[in-house]
């Protein structure tokens, strides 16, 4: 029986296990007129258009709008912008784990000429044929948390692999030891620093080699050299692998160095009859 685990080593190109085609989604929908439009020939992972998340508290609605969004085959995105603009609850929705309250197109196309429909599905109800679309073809980094505390860091980075059936490769130990974690691997989350959690979360990310990596805040508890690592690693998933790679970060500094694409968000603040709308409109038609 071959070993599983969890690996992908980035020095080389992606294995034939990393090109399986993604899971069947049963009952499949057919892409609408408006996928079609926004993907094209299928050059984009990932294609939105009019997206609208909204949240009420206090007497204030907080309103993210995205009217476009495309982040191409081996491309990478940064979203920039202040703290409650929406970069966090964009890479939610980015990452299918939080419906938007509407949506005219929300395409995946993890491989060329292979399109689902979220947004279809989404209205349905089919969100529990997401699951194999998050399994198989998204890599995702939260801001805090995301590790399981029973196990131990290898088996943590590994996860995805195993659920895949992926052979062990040894890409566990080469993320680890890439991201400063390979002396950590037998150790449990707990006995783990901040900046260590977040690294073990990010090579968990990239170990099944996904097709659409989504990073919050990648750096912010990790030291300037190791997150030079850090972005060269995702840089690196998306120009080897031929993911589609979006960041959040307040690391401006850095994105501007490494000439990533910046979306900013523009804020629009309407107030009437003492209710306050919040609008926070991130559009790449207007960067």
């Amino acid at each position: 029986m071959p070993k599983t685990d969890s690996s992908v080593r980035l020095r080389h190109p992606p294995s034939a296990a990393l090109r399986a085609p993604p899971f069947p989604l049963r009952g499949k929908v057919s892409c609408s007129a408006a996928v079609n439009q926004a993907v094209g020939a299928g050059a984009s992972v990932i294609a939105l258009r009019d997206l609208i998340k909204r949240r009420s508290a206090s007497g204030t609605t907080f309103e993210l709008s995205v009217p476009a969004l495309d982040v191409p085959r081996g491309g990478c995105l940064a979203l920039c912008g202040e703290s409650g603009s929406g970069k966090s609850t964009l890479l939610d929705i980015l990452a299918l784990a939080s419906r938007p309250d509407s949506v005219k197109a929300f395409a995946l196309s993890a491989q060329a000429r292979q399109r689902s429909d979220v947004a279809a599905l989404w209205q349905r109800g089919g969100t529990d044929r997401l699951a194999p679309l998050r399994a198989r073809h998204l890599g995702y980094v939260p801001q805090t948390g995301g590790l399981f505390a029973f196990l131990r860091v290898r088996d943590n980075i590994a996860l995805p692999r195993r659920l895949l059936g992926m052979q062990d490769d040894g890409t566990v130990e080469h993320l680890a030891e890439r991201l400063g974690v390979a002396d950590q691997l037998r150790k449990k989350p707990s006995a783990l620093s901040v900046g260590q959690r977040q690294r073990v979360a990010i090579a968990r990310a990239l170990a099944h080699g996904p097709a659409l990596v989504l990073a919050d805040e990648p750096t912010a508890s990790v030291d300037p050299a190791t997150a030079e690592t850090v972005m060269a690693l995702l840089l690196e998933q998306a120009a080897q692998n031929g993911a589609a790679v979006v960041v959040a970060s307040h690391d401006w500094a850095r994105i501007q160095k490494l000439g990533l694409p910046r979306l900013h968000p523009r804020i629009e603040r309407h107030t009437k009859d003492g209710a306050t709308l919040v609008r926070s409109i991130f559009d790449q038609a207007h960067r």
